[in-house]
């Protein structure tokens, strides 16, 4: 549980707990999901990650960006929903400025770096240890304990943290907003390597995010559930995740900018 797990806070009200490594069966090992999910592979989470325990919000976004681009803004509690409508540009953008701004931060004794997480990262964390649809286990009955999604989102996003957290301590992965990955999307894991790193393809145009969002139904927010867009995309259901890296971990981190500036 997040209990014994090392964390630490950031100045904008986030946490940040580690990811341990180890591996997992990433994917569908039942073959009763898409095939996009499939083949199931083992994959090794060599170094160790501060995975988000939320979403970044609007507020944390309106902090180091000075705008916010997100649709839902009404509500006195505005700045705790999560942010949405950032492309995958805009994300690597807010992540150079976060960077730029905290660099040289010493968290637990280490320097780092902030970035997004790769999809295996995101399906360890969310998994936690489980194989079941989502780390709750698998009945849609529960979900609504832990996640806004169609069935009682009332058609918005939600103030973070109001659920329950999976087993290691993790808010709102189900529902809420998908939440981009590093990884370059492909239609199935066919030539993914089995590493913690992001799959990087030469020859697709669209980035993973993950998680579902307050408009998807229940059995698209499962853990080992994948969805894709244009890096340009600003879309109300799609916003970020953070992960801080260790600089004294081999798993690289890009400089995001040189991604380019966002695109309008």
């Amino acid at each position: 549980m997040s209990s014994t797990r090392p964390s630490f806070d950031d100045t904008y009200g986030g946490r940040y707990i580690l990811v341990e490594p180890g591996e997992f069966i990433m994917g569908d090992a039942l073959k009763r999901g898409p095939k996009t999910e499939r083949p199931a592979h083992e994959v090794t989470i060599s170094e160790p990650i501060f995975f988000g325990e939320r979403p970044v919000t609007q507020a944390h976004w309106t902090a180091i960006m000075n705008n916010n681009p997100s649709k839902f803004q009404e509500g006195w509690a505005a700045g705790l929903r999560p942010i949405e409508s950032v492309s995958w540009h805009d994300a690597h953008l807010f992540i150079a400025h976060l960077n730029e701004l905290e660099h040289g931060t010493v968290r637990l004794g280490f320097t780092g770096a902030w970035r997004l997480p790769t999809e295996a990262e995101w399906e360890f964390a969310a998994r936690a240890g489980t194989d079941s649809r989502w780390s709750f286990g698998d009945r849609d009955a529960e979900l609504n304990d832990y996640g806004w999604h169609a069935g009682n989102s009332g058609a918005t996003t939600r103030e973070v943290g109001q659920k329950k957290a999976n087993l290691w301590g993790y808010l709102d992965l189900y529902g809420l907003c998908g939440e981009w990955c590093e990884d370059d999307y492909v239609a199935d894991y066919s030539t993914h390597k089995g590493t913690q790193n992001a799959f990087i393809s030469d020859t697709s145009q669209r980035k993973v995010h993950r998680g579902g969002s307050w408009f998807t139904e229940s059995d698209s927010t499962r853990s080992r559930a994948r969805a894709s867009a244009l890096p340009t995309h600003r879309g109300d259901g799609v916003g970020l995740r953070l992960v801080w890296a260790p600089h004294n971990a081999n798993v690289p981190v890009e400089t995001p900018l040189e991604h380019g500036d966002p695109v309008s």
